[in-house]
């Protein structure tokens, strides 16, 4: 079972990482940024959107509000809209995780899938990993679009979490 300082560690390395590609993603042409590529969710746009959305739905779940009811390839707003949306997330994220206790990560969580409409219970601290892994997973096909256009992203390793930099000094 994971406990609350995984989640406030992951939920820093999204932020960061978000903000990273974000920026690199600003540096690309709209056209190309939207340009099929025959990823999984098409584009780097796509791509962008779905790691949105995924995030939207497993917050919204675990904070109980209302959530998308459609996985949108493209959310219809242009990139600086939707960066403005991923840094506010990443904000909530942030606190979200900051309030986290032992107690709820160990209680059974029922929800409804949007992909199969099927109910299903777990327990909490299994969604929330599958939280943090689905944006890690779809943060890497994020950047082999990137590759594939010759864009360099930078490391992407927990190491190197900026806050987690901690040299040892001989």
């Amino acid at each position: 079972m994971i406990n609350a300082e995984y989640c406030g560690v992951m939920a820093r390395y999204n932020r960061w990482m978000n903000s990273r590609l974000y920026e690199v993603c600003a540096g690309i042409a709209d056209e190309e940024r939207r340009r099929e590529r025959g990823a999984f969710f098409g584009s780097i746009m796509g791509t962008l959107n779905h790691l949105l959305y995924g995030d939207e739905a497993w917050l919204g779940r675990f904070v109980q509000r209302e959530i998308p009811k459609v996985i949108a390839k493209d959310s219809g707003g242009d990139f600086d809209m939707l960066r403005e949306r991923r840094a506010a997330l990443d904000q909530e994220i942030i606190g979200w995780a900051d309030g986290v206790s032992a107690d709820w990560l160990a209680q059974p969580f029922r929800y409804t899938s949007n992909v199969d409409g099927i109910t299903r219970e777990l327990p909490a601290w299994m969604l929330v990993t599958h939280m943090f892994n689905h944006q890690t997973h779809h943060r890497g096909q994020l950047t082999t679009l990137l590759s594939q256009i010759k864009v360099d992203y930078g490391i992407t390793d927990l190491p190197w979490l900026p806050e987690l930099d901690a040299p040892v000094k001989d």
